[in-house]
């Protein structure tokens, strides 16, 4: 069996690769990077390594690479004979590698009436819905038809930290034993893909929101509460009691959001939470607090893990969210030179105030409660 995987760092190696090898396809990478594609055509194997107290590693072998830039054709043929398509790439890059999947698709189209489904594997709410998107624009109505009943564009949820790190061997990855890869069944087309570790699911959204509100969410409250604080690890930041506290109060304000909105059972989810904290926890692998952090203004957007679950929080209680206001605030007021959202937001406050700012980038309109209790957080800080 043959799979395209679109992104050859860390995560796209050490985590969806991983499940591909242990699932039999032969994974072509596909990505810019010339040296990490040399060295995967060179090496024709790498190992990931679970990194906990009791250190495992496993080889992942029977692999490719091709660089899209130096060689698309390479890549359309690949799309053309491939059973899989993935990605790991960033919500960023899904509009960039979109062409090259749309012409990839348009040749399989002509030569191979066998059905094929896509996966973007990001860190974002809909992310395969998105790449749809944007392969459809290089698309005429016609083809549009044709891809409607060839490809299946399931969205996915994601999770397993891989941290920011270095070695000796160019691809080796580390990354937490744990992980969840959840995977939306009524889009898939043809065959469900057999690949151990996959979750499929008839409704993806309380799973998505679940772990965007828990993983995503907590990460991020430890970031920006403890970046002002002088850590500079996740690990560092959340063995300090008041970043503890306030991660703690974040995931049960956006717990209740999603226990009262999907129905979790309580129990089971506070247990979720306790273990979401445990991972964070994990000295092996923590990481850097400003690599956690960057990108503030995509993470203060409507339906990102800050501001959606505590506009929840408010829906469905009725209540002001404390501990996610605070981290909200937190975040307006990251400051990171080398990162350009960081860069923009400050700028932007400076040049607009903070109401304006946060509602642009927020999505909060003038009147809505949420506003006045992050702007109160905000001043307090």
């Amino acid at each position: 069996m043959e799979a395209v995987h679109f992104g050859a760092g860390n995560i796209g190696r050490g985590f969806i690769g991983l499940l591909l090898h242990q699932a039999a396809y032969h994974t072509t990478f596909v990505d810019v990077n010339e040296e990490v594609i040399k060295e995967i055509n060179t090496e024709k194997q790498y190992n990931v390594v679970l990194a906990a107290e009791e250190s495992e590693s496993l080889t992942v072998k029977n692999i490719s690479g091709i660089h899209s830039i130096q060689d698309p054709g390479r890549v359309v043929q690949a799309i053309v004979q491939a059973d899989i398509i993935t990605t790991a790439v960033g919500p960023n890059v899904l509009p960039i590698i979109a062409e090259l999947i749309a012409k990839g698709l348009k040749e399989r189209a002509k030569t191979n009436n066998q059905p094929l489904n896509i996966i973007a594997c990001e860190n974002m709410v809909g992310g395969t819905s998105f790449l749809k998107e944007k392969v459809y624009d290089h698309l005429t109505q016609d083809e549009k038809t044709i891809f409607d009943n060839l490809f299946g564009f399931p969205d996915a949820a994601v999770d397993r930290i891989v941290p920011n790190q270095k070695h000796d061997n160019l691809l080796q990855v580390s990354v937490e034993p744990y992980y969840e890869w959840v995977v939306e069944e009524p889009a898939l087309k043809g065959t469900k893909p057999e690949i151990n570790g996959i979750t499929f699911v008839r409704d993806l959204t309380p799973y998505i929101e679940r772990k965007l509100f828990t993983v995503n969410s907590g990460h991020a409250a430890v970031a920006y509460i403890g970046h002002p604080m002088g850590y500079h690890t996740i690990t560092e930041a959340i063995n300090d009691k008041k970043v503890q506290e306030t991660i703690k109060g974040a995931l049960h304000e956006s717990g209740e959001a999603l226990i009262q909105t999907y129905s979790f059972n309580r129990e089971e989810h506070q247990a979720y939470i306790e273990k979401i904290i445990g991972r964070f926890m994990n000295p092996y692998i923590s990481d850097e607090i400003i690599r956690v952090a960057r990108g503030p203004i995509r993470k203060l957007g409507a339906k990102e893990r800050l501001i959606r679950p505590a506009s929840m929080y408010m829906d469905v209680t009725g209540k002001a969210p404390t501990y996610l206001a605070k981290t909200i605030a937190a975040a307006l007021k990251f400051t990171n030179e080398q990162d350009e959202e960081a860069v923009k937001l400050q700028k932007m406050i400076a040049e607009q105030g903070v109401r304006e700012t946060l509602k642009e980038v927020s999505g909060l309109e003038e009147g809505h409660p949420l506003l006045e209790v992050i702007l109160k957080a905000y001043n307090e800080r």
